[in-house]
């Protein structure tokens, strides 16, 4: 039996890459300030994985913006 994997492109949950570049901030700033690895915040950036809920809430405290911010309207 054959299985057909159709390619599921996931859509861009967060805008945090966005919000970076209208702060003017890197990935590799926000990774220190996070005690992260650039790597992973390379991949939130890229919508590849998902930061939890309580470090989107301490992005937007570093980036002093609404949480909100953070996301695409699902509308």
């Amino acid at each position: 039996m054959k299985y057909q994997v159709k390619s599921v492109r996931m859509k861009h949950i967060n805008r945090l890459k966005v919000v970076l570049v209208e702060k003017q901030k890197t990935g590799k700033w926000l990774a220190e300030q996070l005690g992260k690895d650039p790597a992973t915040v390379s991949r939130w950036c890229s919508n590849s994985i998902q930061p939890s809920v309580e470090t989107f809430a301490k992005i937007a405290d570093l980036l002093n913006v609404d949480i909100k911010e953070l996301f695409n309207s699902s509308k």
